[in-house]
């Protein structure tokens, strides 16, 4: 029984853990020092530290994109938007379809945000706009 409430304590406490691969809010800034305010990747995981991985689309502040560059449309599976930002994204190009805003933070899997009744976020963003103050 000890065991059972300590491998149970240890796994929430490696899940936590694990949500740190996806860079912080505060981490969006490029060697150059130009800050991002968001960035989107095409890879997700079951496991959080392999979240946030494989292609990133890199947003800059006050990017209004009507239309996903090809190779982007339907692929975003992880996304992190930077401080004092929010990414507003469609689910349909031409900013249509079901909306949805992220404010400040991760967002390492978004097959977990609901989209409507029996939907998802997961490769479903086919435009965004995405601001700084």
């Amino acid at each position: 029984m000890a065991w059972a409430l300590l491998v149970t304590l240890l796994a929430a406490a490696l899940g936590r853990v694990s949500e740190a691969q996806c860079p912080t809010a505060a981490e969006l800034r490029p060697a150059n020092g130009t800050r991002l305010c968001a960035l989107l990747y095409a890879d997700n995981s079951p496991y959080y530290e392999q979240c946030c991985a494989g292609d990133a689309l890199p947003v800059p502040p006050d990017s209004d994109v009507p239309y996903m560059p090809r190779s982007w449309a339907g692929r975003v599976s992880s996304l992190v938007v930077g401080t004092r930002c929010e990414l507003t994204v469609w689910s349909r190009k031409a900013k249509k379809g079901s909306t949805r805003r992220f404010s400040a933070g991760a967002v390492p899997r978004l097959q977990e945000v609901r989209r409507g009744l029996f939907g998802d976020w997961n490769d479903a963003i086919r435009a965004f706009y995405c601001t700084c103050k």
